[in-house]
């Protein structure tokens, strides 16, 4: 068993999402881990990771990697932060409806960085709805425009308030361009930070460090 496996079923056993895991050439073996929605944990209330849930993995993960014969010299286990990274199509499912930045492997129109609203299509592909007016040309995105009905029991207006009633429809009728993308042209995904008069909706980042495991 590979030592990212042995991690990530780690991890997933005791009820955690794995994000990331990273292994540098200093002996340090770095995993992210988040708390699932809706799933209720002994460390303590909450949908972001407390620092008593990165104890809780760092000293699991310290026995099964112990027994996997895998070598480090440190291990550090930290939650995701408010720049949560997304890697697999079930990150991209729990977070549709965010905003988050965009990287893309090849540049497209021009550019590799994109940001808008992540969306997820009923047949599981992925878009980005971009800002309005977003320079994008390509039939790749594809346009839906937003249509007012009218409502025929309203008097017609004054003609002086007719047209500003015009700019005002033309207004809410932007349109707005989706760009298509999928896992494989994605270099680089992340969410856009949210802060309401609360603070930051996400953790900031909640850390367990270990030094002393086996030498490599």
């Amino acid at each position: 068993m590979s030592w990212q496996s042995a991690i990530e079923r780690t991890v997933q056993g005791l009820g955690y999402d794995m994000v990331d895991t990273e292994r540098t050439v200093g002996g340090l073996l770095r995993v992210t881990i988040d708390r699932l929605p809706e799933k209720v944990y002994g460390t303590g209330p909450g949908e972001s990771v407390l620092v008593e849930d990165c104890e809780l993995v760092t000293r699991q993960l310290q026995f099964v990697l112990e027994v996997e014969a895998v070598e480090y010299e440190r291990l550090e286990v930290s939650s995701p932060g408010l720049d949560r990274p997304l890697r697999r199509q079930s990150d991209f499912e729990r977070f549709a409806g965010s905003d988050i930045e965009l990287a893309l492997r090849v540049p497209f129109e021009g550019r590799r960085k994109w940001s808008g609203r992540l969306l997820v299509r009923d047949d599981g592909g992925l878009s980005l709805v971009l800002p309005v007016n977003a320079p994008v040309k390509s039939a790749r995105s594809a346009k839906t425009t937003k249509i007012s009905k009218p409502n025929k029991s309203v008097k017609p207006p004054a003609p002086a308030k007719a047209a500003e009633g015009k700019k005002k429809i033309q207004a809410e009728q932007a349109t707005e361009q989706t760009l298509d993308f999928s896992l494989d042209e994605v270099r680089d995904a992340r969410l856009v930070p949210v802060f309401d008069f609360k603070g930051p909706r996400r953790s900031q980042g909640a850390v367990a460090k270990q030094d002393g495991g086996q030498n490599p």
